[in-house]
């Protein structure tokens, strides 16, 4: 079958509601967004993957955050200046960690829609279908608020327009200057309990910028340190919006997905013949596959000849998401396939969605001990197997919330309740975020051994 935008409309296809009380209006929303301008450019999308093939030959490291999911009720701008921030100050610790370059990918301007484990959902007696993003119902627990409406994309479509145009500005516009995003960081250690830990790390980037501005490097003669390349993703689960913004490249005549520069498929929806993979094989954006458990080595690498047939260097990153007790049985079979079929891909860590869990007091809530551990083991695992750990997949946000238990602060069950506002999952707030980077730059110093052999067998 010849592949075209609408090709996975002829397969299954999970997580995609169809309880929608007017096709007809969805349809019309989806043709509407068809005339709508791209979020996206196409050369953006392909500077992308030439920068994820540099992390694939072990040159970089990928740092891929944000939000669990947007919502409209937290739109604004002060959210996503403060994420923003967070994702570069983890970026400068982790370029100095791993002596390496950092690709700045955010979970944003796109990220609404979630699946979910069950399509009802129960409070006290009363059963509803389940909220399963902004951009497809509402979070309120009310017939009229879980029912699917298809403005709601239009809604999505906009704000991720606006985000867009912020994140723009502050990438190109000198918010991103090297030495202010230093600045921040050395408040974090200052106010930190744990300060003294990374103290010596911090005051090492000190004196290389120092250096740097000895020698004339500085914002005003090398554009470099004050602009960043930022980049967006989000799971391509509605299809039917994706494939509204799925445009042929003028320059190249490939189809590329406008709606973000990176998608990944989903541990729920990454079916061989399911329509998410699919639409995803035809589309020329880098892609993401989450991988966890119950995905064997077999059917990895189907999905690596499905997805990526010509072995194209920063086309697809696999996503490791076991949880810290199930990674050691989970992965390392799974990278010494790809590695024993000589596959080009990146290896990402996603220590988030494994380790949820609920407290006695009914929060969803994430250890930071158990996602620590899940690094650090996805770390120790890939380079063991010979291949480059390249990268991490965080669920954080630049606010001061109260969602995942543990850190240098010691959050505690009853201090959930406090500051507890996400749509969906928990997420890492920023000094957790930065915390964590502190860590896993400590853990790559350790092993940066393994990143020659990488290179060189990457010729």
């Amino acid at each position: 079958m010849a592949w075209t935008p609408s090709s996975w409309r002829q397969l299954p296809a999970k997580h995609i509601p169809e309880d929608y009380p007017d096709a007809s209006a969805l349809a019309a929303v989806e043709e509407r967004l068809q005339g709508y301008p791209p979020l996206v450019f196409a050369g953006e999308a392909r500077k992308l993957k030439a920068r994820l093939g540099e992390v694939a030959a072990g040159k970089a490291f990928l740092l891929q955050g944000g939000d669990c999911a947007e919502s409209f009720k937290e739109f604004h701008p002060d959210n996503i200046r403060d994420t923003f921030r967070v994702i570069l100050q983890m970026a400068v610790v982790l370029t100095f960690g791993a002596a390496k370059p950092v690709v700045k990918v955010g979970r944003i301007a796109g990220q609404f829609g979630k699946p979910r484990s069950s399509p009802v959902e129960v409070q006290d007696g009363v059963e509803l279908p389940s909220y399963r993003g902004d951009n497809i119902n509402a979070m309120g627990f009310s017939p009229d608020e879980r029912i699917p409406d298809p403005e709601r994309l239009l809604q999505a479509y906009s704000q991720s327009a606006a985000t867009l145009n912020l994140l723009r500005a502050f990438s190109q516009g000198g918010y991103a200057n090297l030495a202010n995003v230093h600045r921040w960081t050395l408040g974090f250690v200052e106010n930190s309990p744990q300060g003294e830990r990374y103290q010596a790390l911090a005051a090492q980037i000190s004196k290389a910028l120092d250096f740097m501005e000895a020698c004339g490097i500085a914002p005003d003669s090398v554009p470099q340190l004050e602009q960043v390349d930022f980049y967006t993703s989000h799971e391509a689960l509605l299809l039917g919006y994706e494939e509204a913004l799925t445009r042929v490249d003028s320059t190249s005549g490939d189809w590329y997905d406008t709606s973000a520069h990176m998608l990944w498929i989903g541990h729920r929806t990454r079916q061989l013949d399911h329509a998410h993979v699919n639409f995803c094989k035809g589309v020329h954006n880098p892609l993401g596959v989450k991988c966890g458990p119950g995905l064997e080595p077999d059917e990895l690498l189907r999905l690596i000849e499905t997805l990526n047939p010509e072995d194209e260097p920063g086309r697809l990153t696999l996503i490791a998401r076991f949880g810290s007790e199930g990674v050691a049985d989970g992965l390392p079979a799974l990278v010494r396939a790809v590695q024993e079929s000589g596959r080009t891909v990146v290896w990402s860590c996603d220590p988030m969605h494994g380790n949820t869990l609920k407290t006695g007091n009914g929060f969803k809530t994430r250890p930071v001990d158990r996602i620590l551990s899940e690094v650090e083991q996805f770390v120790d695992i890939v380079s063991t197997e010979g291949a480059y750990p390249g990268g991490v997949h965080f669920e954080m946000t630049g606010q001061d919330v109260t969602e995942c238990l543990g850190g240098a602060r010691e959050i505690t069950e009853a201090d959930l309740s406090s500051r507890y506002h996400t749509h969906c999952d928990p997420r890492l707030n920023g000094e957790q975020a930065l915390e964590l980077a502190f860590l896993l730059a400590e853990k790559l110093q350790s092993v940066g051994e393994v990143m020659p052999q990488v290179q060189r067998a990457a010729g």
